[in-house]
């Protein structure tokens, strides 16, 4: 059966000499996997589409096990990504914690949506840092985990003063901080973007600009979920620390910090 699918390449590997095995996101299938044969010869008609991070619209024969690249029209190719060290080490991070997270053949459109606007965002020049943590926050559900972040995950409080407690998977009250001697404490600012990154949709948020350590913070707080609860450490992951300790890869932008968190 040929399938005529929309998608983007979040992973590759070598196979032989002259071939790849090439992981879609499609929109209409989910996750799939094919063979895309001679497509490392850089006179292949398929080298440009199956490259990490294209946009495309391939022809893929299913039949049996793994399917076969037929061909492919690239629609977007996310240049600006790979042409930046940064931009590609938090994309890799968020194509392999989706695919990580994901069954092949399951058709997921809204994890779809979110990793396509999640590249836009990073191709376009919004922070990837904090769109990698969007992406983080929202794909806890696929790793079975469902935080309480809507209100005191013990009294179901919506008011007052709120932490983080990773014994409860969630915020707890003020009224409520005795049950869990390790929470951390949250600003009413740190709340808010915690509730943004986990319910709102990449796409709705306008200006995105967050202090290095509110970044930090959070993203300290999701990586333990994954790691204690899920039992996940990526292995882009370790790369990308090692990126983040070296200050000469870092945008110029960072230097400068704003002086609150703004999302709009």
């Amino acid at each position: 059966m040929l399938n005529q699918l929309e998608g983007i390449v979040i992973r590759t590997q070598a196979y032989g000499e002259n071939n790849k095995i090439v992981t879609l996101f499609t929109r209409e299938a989910g996750k799939i996997t094919c063979m895309a044969r001679g497509a490392k010869k850089p006179s292949s008609r398929l080298a440009a589409v199956t490259q990490q991070f294209t946009h495309g619209s391939y022809s893929i024969f299913k039949g049996k096990g793994m399917g076969t690249l037929q061909s492919g029209d690239p629609l977007e190719s996310l240049r600006h990504i790979r042409e930046d060290i940064m931009k590609t080490a938090y994309a890799s991070y968020i194509t392999e914690l989706i695919d990580r997270l994901t069954e092949q053949d399951e058709p997921q459109p809204a994890i779809y949506d979110m990793l396509y606007q999640a590249l836009h965002a990073i191709e376009e020049g919004y922070d990837p840092e904090a769109i990698s943590l969007f992406v983080e926050w929202k794909m806890l559900p696929s790793a079975g985990l469902t935080p309480t972040l809507h209100q005191c995950a013990n009294c179901g409080a919506t008011d007052g003063e709120f932490a983080f407690s990773f014994e409860e998977l969630g915020f707890l009250c003020h009224r409520c901080f005795h049950i869990d001697r390790y929470i951390i404490r949250l600003s009413p600012a740190l709340v808010k973007l915690i509730r943004t990154f986990y319910f709102v949709p990449i796409e709705r948020v306008g200006s995105l600009k967050l202090k290095k350590e509110s970044k930090s913070l959070l993203k300290g707080i999701v990586r333990t979920i994954y790691e204690e609860q899920a039992g996940i450490r990526l292995k882009s992951r370790k790369f990308l620390e090692q990126l983040e300790r070296t200050p000469e890869f870092l945008p110029k932008k960072e230097e400068q910090d704003p002086q609150q968190d703004e999302i709009t």
